[in-house]
């Protein structure tokens, strides 16, 4: 057995009720509530961040495919959106489907509101947008005809006093000015109200192209999904190279930037907490090992007169301290994950969707998270118990062993 570890060992087991036992019980309470503190504020971040780019992308692609046009309206120059760089089995490339916008009033027999109809396809990944669907069900596309269905928001139905089953007359901004008569299936929310709910309302992408004499090779756009975030530049270069240069090919990340710059900025402020909570910890730990060293002065005094070497000496006090350092961890996964556990279950703390754009705090099981803090906090930590250990080479043992 190692010497310095049987030293460690035999220490820790003297005065359980002392002085050296208090400050061991603060320095593994320290380590724990540091260690909870920062998995419960990264498994949030990771929720939060995870939660809103669910909803984002269950209503665009990480990637947008549009006609360039000088034109500042909200419909866009149709495109034949069977491209052949789309056609290719792309690794890189999850899914794609084609959409089309048009402006239009929904007029009901006491209101009259604007909205961006959003037309889609089969092609559509209806069960990304589950997680949207407040009631009913979403459009039933037909292989004959357009399908004569819409899919609103909650916001729209509150607005206009509308339910699912009920039918709406949307009038569209062309010449000469058209309508269409369709039934409600389905009511959505994503609390994106400023980007989707206030104004956007789902419906069948080939009425649009019919309103718009387009044929069914045509879109206003293409929405590309890759596989892994780190891939989206380069699957947008691959897809810019092989199309015509009045193609443009945009970034979901910059067409919501505020959404995106305020998930960043969570994103540093828990690091900025991270890396506090590791400096509170880790002068803790210098504190309380110091105070360590003091009090057993004379032994450390002993030790040298029999010929311990000082790294012998400080490797007891290593160990000593590893050994607080493993039991704080143990405490810190217990209590931080046991609290991310009973939010994720019981949904305790509540938030407001229209500034949060969720209505609980959630959680994201991310477990290389979990791995990665308890690493960083194991390896700062030790090598921060270097430092105090350096006073044991300044002590002479007739002076330690006479300390009282």
């Amino acid at each position: 057995m190692n010497l310095s570890y049987f030293i460690s060992k035999r220490i820790s087991r003297q005065h359980r009720d002392g002085f050296a036992t208090t400050l061991h019980r603060i320095a593994i309470a320290s380590i724990g509530v540091g260690l909870a503190a920062t998995i419960v504020s990264f498994l949030i971040m990771k929720g939060f961040q995870e939660t809103v780019k669910n909803k984002i992308f269950s209503f665009t692609g990480h990637l947008v495919i549009t006609r360039m046009t000088m034109s500042s309206s909200t419909e866009e120059d149709p495109l034949n959106y069977h491209l052949d760089v789309l056609k290719q089995n792309n690794p890189r490339i999850d899914h794609v489907q084609e959409y089309a916008h048009k402006p239009g009033l929904i007029k009901t027999d006491d209101e009259v509101l604007g909205t961006l109809v959003k037309g889609v396809g089969k092609s559509f990944d209806v069960k990304a947008f589950q997680q949207n669907m407040l009631e009913g069900d979403f459009i039933t596309f037909s292989d004959s005809s357009y399908a004569r269905q819409v899919v609103i928001s909650k916001i729209i139905s509150n607005k206009l006093k509308l339910k699912v089953g009920d039918d709406i007359v949307v009038h569209f901004f062309q010449n000469p000015p058209r309508f269409r008569k369709l039934k409600i299936t389905g009511i959505y929310q994503t609390n994106l109200s400023e980007y989707f709910d206030n104004k956007v309302i789902l419906a069948d992408i080939r009425m649009i192209q019919r309103l718009n004499d387009w044929s069914d090779s045509l879109a206003g756009g293409i929405e590309v999904f890759v596989k892994n975030a780190s891939d989206i530049d380069e699957v947008g270069y691959a897809i810019g190279d092989a199309t015509d240069f009045d193609v443009a090919i945009d970034r979901v990340s910059d067409k919501f930037s505020q959404v995106f710059e305020w998930l960043n900025l969570v994103s540093r402020q828990v690091n900025v907490l991270l890396a506090i909570i590791l400096i509170v910890v880790c002068v803790n730990m210098i504190s309380i090992v110091l105070i360590l060293v003091m009090e057993r002065t004379q032994m450390i005094g002993m030790l040298k007169a029999l010929g311990a070497a000082n790294g012998l000496v400080r490797s007891v006090f290593m160990f000593s301290g590893i050994n607080l350092i493993v039991k704080g961890l143990i405490l810190g996964n217990v209590v931080g994950l046991g609290l991310c556990w009973i939010q994720d279950y019981f949904k305790i703390v509540k938030l407001n969707p229209h500034d949060y754009y969720m209505n609980v705090v959630p959680i994201s099981w991310n477990w290389e998270i979990v791995f990665f803090l308890n690493l960083i906090t194991f390896s700062v930590v030790t090598v921060v118990l270097l430092v105090p250990t350096l006073v044991i080479a300044r002590i002479e043992p007739i002076k330690a062993i006479r300390f009282d």
